[in-house]
C-alpha cells in the first residue's frame, strides 16, 4: 500500500493548521462525552500535546512509546524533529531527528538497562537502531540475500518486534509482505508469510508484536490489515491461528497487561475519515471501541465494526501509560498532534 507524499512548503503547513484548528473545533463537541465501552471507557483531552507547528511541525504522526523514564516519544515524517519528545502531562521536553524521511515504525526495547528505539523507515528502505537520544547504533538494511526483492524500493518496512534475546522482526507491511528475522548481531535467521491468499500470508502486515501474556509459549503477533485479521506466529515462524475483526483495519498491536490495544485506521467498507480504537482482552475479544460501535458478538463471531463518533479521523498507532491512559497519534489527519483519552 502506497503512502501519500506530503510537500513541504510554507502553503501546505497553513492549510495543515487550518485543517488542525477545524478538527480541534469539531472535537468540541466530544469535550465532556464518554467514548468506549464496558471495561474500557474515556474522556479525550482536546489540547494534549498541542505545540506551535511553526517551530515543531509534523506531517503524520504514525507511532508513539513510553521510555522507562515514563517519557512520551512521538514519531513524525517530518524532517525538522522526526521524534518529540513530550511528559505525560503534554509539555514538550526535547525534539530530535533530521534523517527519517519516511519514519513509520517506533518500536523501544530495554538493553542492558538501557533504552534502544527501533525506527522503520519507509523511504530508507532500512530499520535503524537508535539510542533513546537518537545516536545510531546499528542499520538493517533492504535484505537482499533473501533473494524476495528485485530491488531495494520493492523493500518497506513498518514494524519490528524484539524478543528478549534481542532477536529483532522486521514486517514489511508496504513491500512484498515478507517477515525478517534477525538475531541481534542483525545475522538474518529466517523469512516467512509473503503476499498472498493462504492463511500465512498476508495483505498488509502492518504491525507486529511479541505476545508475552503466556510467558511459557511467547508468539508473535502481526497484522493482515487489509484482511481486518490479526494473525498469531510461533517465534520461527509457523502460523497458528487469526483473530478476526470484521470492518476494523487496524494498524500495529500494543500490548499493555492482558489486554492488546489496536489503532484503526478505517472501518466499515474502509472509507477515508473511518477510524475509531479496538481494545482486545486476554481472550483476544474485542471489548471496547472508543469512538465505533458497540462490539457485539453473535455465536462467536464478531458483528462488522463501525465508526460511530467522528473523534478520530485515522488514527496510527496507540500508546498505553502506567495508568491506562490512550495516546492516540494519526496518520493524513490535518498534520494534527496526538489525542490523549483518559481512563475513566
Amino acid at each position: 500500500m502506497k503512502r501519500r507524499t506530503f510537500v513541504r512548503n510554507t502553503g501546505i503547513l497553513t492549510t495543515g493548521l487550518l485543517s488542525g484548528l477545524a478538527q480541534a473545533n469539531s472535537l468540541m463537541t466530544y469535550k465532556d462525552v464518554v467514548i468506549g465501552h464496558n471495561s474500557h471507557q474515556y474522556k479525550i483531552d482536546l489540547q494534549w500535546g498541542a505545540l506551535n507547528a511553526n517551530f515543531y511541525p509534523v506531517n503524520d504522526c504514525h507511532e508513539m512509546v513510553q521510555d522507562s523514564q515514563g517519557r512520551i516519544l512521538l514519531l513524525t515524517n517530518h524532517t525538522k524533529n522526526n521524534i518529540i519528545v513530550y511528559d505525560r502531562s503534554g509539555k514538550l521536553l526535547e525534539v530530535w531527528g533530521t534523517d527519517y524521511p519516511g519514519a513509520h515504525g517506533l518500536t523501544l526495547h530495554v538493553e542492558n538497562g538501557e533504552d534502544v528505539l527501533y525506527i522503520s523507515d519507509n523511504n530508507r528502505h532500512e530499520v535503524i537502531k537508535t539510542t533513546i537520544t537518537g545516536q545510531v547504533i546499528q542499520v538493517f538494511p533492504y535484505p537482499k540475500e533473501t533473494g524476495k526483492y528485485k530491488n531495494k524500493e520493492s523493500y518497506i518496512p513498518t514494524e519490528t518486534a524484539i524478543a528478549p534475546n534481542g532477536d529483532v522482526y522486521i514486517a514489511d507491511g508496504y513491500g512484498e509482505q515478507y517477515i525478517m528475522h534477525y538475531n541481534a548481531a542483525g545475522e538474518l535467521l529466517n523469512v516467512f508469510g509473503g503476499r498472498g491468499t493462504e492463511a500465512h500470508h498476508f495483505d498488509n502486515a502492518h504491525g507486529i508484536c511479541l505476545d508475552t501474556r503466556d510467558a511459557t509459549n511467547p508468539t508473535l503477533l502481526i497484522t493482515a490489515r487489509q484482511q481486518n485479521k490479526l494473525k498469531r506466529f510461533t517465534l520461527d515462524g509457523k502460523y497458528i491461528e487469526a483473530i478476526d475483526l470484521p470492518g476494523a483495519y487496524i494498524c500495529r498491536p500494543v500490548l499493555h497487561k492482558k489486554d492488546i490495544y489496536l489503532a484503526t485506521i478505517w472501518s466499515g467498507d474502509g472509507s477515508e475519515g473511518t477510524g475509531f480504537i479496538s481494545i482486545l482482552n486476554e481472550d483476544n475479544k474485542l471489548i471496547s471501541a472508543p469512538g465505533g460501535s458497540t462490539p457485539v458478538y453473535e455465536e462467536g463471531q464478531l458483528n462488522p465494526m463501525y465508526q460511530t463518533l467522528k473523534v478520530f479521523h485515522h488514527p496510527h498507532d496507540v500508546c498505553v501509560d502506567d495508568d491506562e491512559n490512550l495516546y492516540v497519534a494519526q496518520w493524513n489527519s490535518g498534520k494534527t498532534y496526538p489525542i490523549k483519552l483518559y481512563r475513566v
